[in-house]
């Protein structure tokens, strides 16, 4: 595990822009380029892609040290993560206290619990914490995601703090799923940011 002083962020980054800059997580063996957060990185300004070694064998700490030094570059960036990114950022709350986050907008949270080949590879992120998350978050989450059950999405929700949606039946909300640049996400993480902006106004 890193050291706490690789979690101290840098002075924030904000560029011409008012809008907080944008972190994209990915999940396992990353995102495409026609999955939605492919399409965000490219469109939304500030978005940038936390960028790791080995997205076929993830590993907490390595993972752990890559979004550590994207948030320290991008203070009070807004984490958009799917899937294995999920339990991603709750490890780093977890560990950091959420220093340098400003909010987290959290979709199709894989259950590293499950079992099978690929759940063999999450073990090492197992268990999820499940304390309240230090900052504004939102959990996005479907009724047959092949890799999260929907209550078990909700639990993750109300033990993290965050506001919820059901987007019904929309698979792993992914490529497979029919979602590609995703503007009903876009909507959702408008929301959070505003959420984001009102309580630092507080």
């Amino acid at each position: 595990m890193p050291a706490t002083s690789a979690f101290e962020p840098a002075q924030p980054y904000r560029g011409d822009r008012e809008d907080p800059p944008i972190l994209i997580v990915p999940g396992l063996y990353n995102s495409g380029p026609d999955h939605w957060q492919s399409h965000w990185e490219r469109e939304l300004p500030g978005a940038e892609r936390v960028d790791q070694q080995d997205w076929e064998r993830p590993l907490l700490g390595d993972w752990m040290i890559s979004l550590a030094e994207a948030v320290r570059q991008r203070p009070g960036a807004i984490l958009v993560a799917h899937s294995l990114g999920c339990a991603l950022v709750a490890h780093f709350a977890q560990v950091t206290g959420g220093r340098g986050v400003g909010g987290a907008m959290l979709v199709a949270p894989a259950d590293v619990n499950r079992e099978g080949p690929a759940g063999r590879l999450l073990v090492g992120f197992s268990p999820i914490p499940r304390q309240r998350l230090p900052f504004p978050s939102l959990v996005v989450a479907s009724r047959d995601d092949p890799y999260v059950e929907l209550d078990r999405a909700e639990a993750f929700a109300r033990g993290w703090g965050s506001d919820f949606v059901d987007l019904g039946r929309a698979g792993h909300i992914n490529v497979d799923s029919g979602h590609g640049a995703w503007m009903k996400g876009r909507s959702l993480l408008r929301g959070l940011v505003q959420k984001v902006e009102a309580a630092e106004r507080l």
